[in-house]
This record gives structure tokens, C-alpha cells and sequence, in this order.
């Protein structure tokens, strides 16, 4: 009397091997996605990606650098809030002779809740002059200004 094993089912070992490979090959690319790559600092567009990860990473001193000296100099300093996340995307630059507006979009993310995180956007434009041959930021979007435009220096 031959007792036969039931064979394993062919079929649900694919679909397993299957799931197993797409869970590895989702690890690899949310591991190695990493940051954006950088722009370069001699354009309006780099010069802003640069002023808002500085921004973003409470590292107002390197901020202040991507200023106009004066706008620097006059700076009173405005509370940083404090975000879960922000995120800042390129949507169009316009460039002239000595002047650039850079328009970006400005997603911030705010705690969590019984319904998940809350997202705010919104679009902003930096404004940049060139000062000795560099792009320097004269006004930036309130989310990622460091200066109060309203405030005097004393």
C-alpha cells in the first residue's frame, strides 16, 4: 500500500517567489533613491535648491550666505516652524540680464492624525539679482523665509 504525499501546490510557490522579489526590489529602490541631485550654484535654480535645503534643515547660518549682503545684513530673524516635512519642487525659472524669478511648489506636511498626515501647497516664487557675478536671493516665499520683510533692524 503506497501512501502518496500530497505535492505541493506549483502554482502558490510561483506567486510567493513572485511577491518575494517585488517586496526586495521595492526595498532597493525606497534605500536607494536618495537626494536630488544638485544643481549648479551658478544658476537661479541652484542657488534656490541650495537656500532651501538649508532652509528646510534648520541650518540658518549656510541660508544666510544665498542672500543679498544687504538683505542679510537688516535680517531679523523670523521663528522657523516646525514641519513633519517640506518639500520644494522646480516649476519654471525666468532669467534675465542681472535679474531671475524662480517659481516653485511648496509642499508642507504637518503631524499625523486619525486620518493620516496633513499636506498644505502652495506655489511661491524666489526673486534673485546677481551681486558681484553670483545669483543671490532677494526675497524668498514666507514658508522659506528667514527674514521678516516688515521688521527693522536696530
Amino acid at each position: 500500500m503506497d501512501a502518496q504525499r500530497p505535492r505541493p501546490d506549483r502554482t502558490l510557490i510561483v506567486i510567493l517567489a513572485v511577491l518575494g522579489v517585488l517586496v526586495v526590489v521595492a526595498l532597493i529602490a525606497v534605500f536607494t533613491r536618495g537626494e536630488p541631485e544638485p544643481l549648479d550654484e551658478g544658476t537661479p535654480e541652484g542657488v534656490v535648491q541650495q537656500y532651501s535645503a538649508a532652509v528646510i534643515d534648520g541650518d540658518e547660518e549656510t541660508a544666510m550666505e544665498y542672500l543679498v549682503p544687504e538683505v542679510a545684513e537688516e535680517c531679523v530673524r523670523i521663528p522657523l516652524g516646525e514641519p513633519d516635512g517640506m518639500r520644494v519642487t522646480l516649476v519654471e525659472t525666468t532669467e534675465r540680464d542681472d535679474t531671475a524669478d524662480v517659481d516653485v511648489l511648496i509642499v508642507t506636511t504637518y503631524g499625523g492624525g486619525p486620518f493620516g498626515s496633513n499636506e498644505y501647497e502652495e506655489r511661491g516664487t524666489f526673486d534673485l539679482v546677481r551681486v558681484d557675478g553670483e545669483w543671490r536671493i532677494e526675497t524668498a516665499p514666507w514658508p522659506l523665509a528667514i527674514c521678516d520683510p516688515t521688521a527693522v533692524k536696530q
